[in-house]
């Protein structure tokens, strides 16, 4: 298990991992059509997140890599044409994390993890689109962006005991 990661199951491993693939087809497919280069764009922020991220995330970034491309060309087949319905599954996907996100709040890997999530749906949405680099961010990804089907975990500050 990934340094960090050891008072939660393999299964909620797994959730947090394949959540980066759930939020690259959620914010890609809001328009309507999955972008290659949005979900090219993806891998490359998922690889160089496994080298220059903060200490704590990078070897989860590393794991999520190992099989990040097979997990995204699989969920894409599988996935509704739908908006709508892809957008639902997906959601209720992700909704998943607020059962785990709060067991790493002891070390504030929740946090840390919820915030690299929204950092990283937004990477997602910057990868494609635009008139000469502006409003790369359509309408529908904005709603999405924030993914407020994941409740925030906040920063616990470390009592005195601990420092």
């Amino acid at each position: 298990m990934v340094k960090g990661f050891e008072n939660i199951s393999d299964a909620q491993f797994g959730i947090l991992k394949d959540a980066i693939a759930w939020i690259t087809v959620l914010i890609a497919g809001a328009d309507g059509q999955i972008d290659p280069k949005e979900t090219a764009w993806a891998a490359k922020v998922t690889k160089i997140r496994g080298f220059h991220n903060p200490n704590e995330l990078t070897d989860f970034y590393n794991e999520v890599g190992k099989d990040f491309s097979e997990k995204l060309a699989t969920l894409i087949e599988n996935c509704p044409d739908s908006v709508t319905e892809r957008t639902d599954i997906l959601s209720r996907q992700l909704s998943q994390l607020n059962e785990v996100l709060p067991a790493l709040s002891e070390n504030n890997l929740g946090h840390l993890l919820y915030k690299s999530y929204v950092s990283f749906a937004e990477h997602v949405a910057n990868a494609e689109g635009g008139f000469f680099g502006f409003f790369r961010i359509g309408k529908d990804e904005a709603k999405l962006i924030d993914l407020p089907m994941i409740v925030p975990v906040e920063w616990v500050e470390p009592s005195a005991e601990e420092e």
